[in-house]
């Protein structure tokens, strides 16, 4: 399990990034710029061949790709197919394919679950299942509280409830009473996450804080599910938007939390977080799995699309400012694009020790048998 989570994390990653320098290459080669390369993954080179002036690689290290446009770093060039010497609109639509294309993703992965793979929905009755194909249904763990018994007996969301005390519970307010009667008193609770069968004993608090629950996670009734063609396209693209808007207020209070405190924000994951992350949504299953690569895809368009130097926002808030100026500042938008380089560097250090404290245990158990 542990080198297939580090696959699953790699092909996810390198489909994300891939995806996204798809997007510059295609743009680029229908604005007529001079495409010198298109890599999938990072040298060194593995092998490649050359088509008209672009020559495509395959590379040793699979995490992604890259687009090597003439031009793109600034500067002067008499090369009319150079990227500097395009219009406004040809790299306007350069610099933005690649954020559309993670949004496209991310869209696509979505209606595939909804259509064939299968969705996890959260219900209440069966009305809400109308039109469905239902694969599975159970009354799933959606979210555990921090420091609560929940979370320090080792709860997910994701985790499936079997039984409670050897009994099951179909009914949400059931559940919930009985565990409030049983305060202070050992409950067995036998969970479900993936193929694994998980044992947890817990003491419910008899006076949970404000909040929160006797023990300390939110349970929901969950039905895995399929639609029809035209549904899935109606509520994958509704589930598209509820994600976009939820990860946009999600980077707002992030954002917030660095400007006003000059912390990073424990909600943040780096490279580290993503990857223990990703070995939990592999061990329950590919219908989470694609939920998981949908959310990573609009993070990372989202990410891209802010007007910071190094970032694709950044290169088209000052495409913006030439047209502006009529004419470019190439050796601010040079020095821009180092600092702002450096600033994202350090913040990537700063989320991976975060992360390295934060999940401990699970890092260490993620990699300790692959060294």
């Amino acid at each position: 399990m542990i080198l297939l989570a580090i696959l699953v994390f790699i092909l996810i990653l390198g489909l994300l990034v891939f995806v996204h320098e798809l997007g510059h290459f295609i743009m680029a080669k229908r604005a007529g710029m001079n495409v010198q390369e298109f890599g999938f993954g990072f040298p060194p080179r593995l092998f490649g061949f050359r088509r008209g002036e672009t020559t495509y690689s395959v590379n040793w290290i699979p995490l992604g790709g890259f687009v090597k446009i003439t031009g793109e770093d600034g500067g002067s060039s008499p090369d009319p197919s150079s990227f500097v010497n395009k219009g406004f609109w040809a790299r306007l639509s350069v610099l933005l394919a690649g954020v559309a294309m993670n949004f496209i993703l991310a869209w696509v992965l979505l209606f595939l679950g909804f259509a064939f793979i299968k969705t996890p929905v959260e219900y209440g009755t069966a009305a809400d299942l109308e039109g469905a194909r239902i694969h599975e249904q159970h009354v799933a763990v959606v979210a555990v509280e921090p420091d609560s018994p929940a979370e320090r007996t080792g709860f997910k969301p994701g985790d499936v409830i079997d039984k409670v005390d050897g009994r099951s519970f179909d009914d949400i307010d059931a559940l919930i009473e009985y565990t409030r009667s049983r305060a202070g008193q050992t409950v067995l609770y036998e969970l479900k996450r993936g193929d694994q069968i998980l044992v947890k004993d817990v003491i419910p608090r008899s006076t949970p804080p404000p909040g929160g629950g006797a023990v300390g996670f939110a349970p929901a009734k969950i039905a895995t599910v399929t639609y029809p063609i035209p549904e899935a396209l109606k509520y994958s693209v509704m589930a598209f938007t509820g994600k976009v808007v939820g990860i946009l207020q999600a980077f707002g209070m992030l954002l917030g939390g660095i400007f006003t405190s000059g912390k990073v924000a424990e909600g943040l994951s780096g490279p580290i977080g993503i990857a223990v992350l990703t070995r939990d949504f592999t061990v329950l299953g590919i219908v989470y799995l694609v939920q998981f690569a949908a959310a990573l895809s609009i993070n990372l368009a989202i990410i891209n699309a802010v007007p910071f130097p190094a970032l694709d926002g950044g290169r088209v808030l000052f495409l913006i400012i030439e047209k502006i100026r009529g004419t470019p500042s190439l050796k601010w938008e040079r020095v821009a694009n180092i600092v702002g380089f450096s600033l994202l560097m350090l913040l990537i250090i700063a989320v991976s020790f975060q992360d390295v404290n934060r999940f401990s245990e699970s890092f260490k158990n993620l990699f300790g048998r692959v060294f």
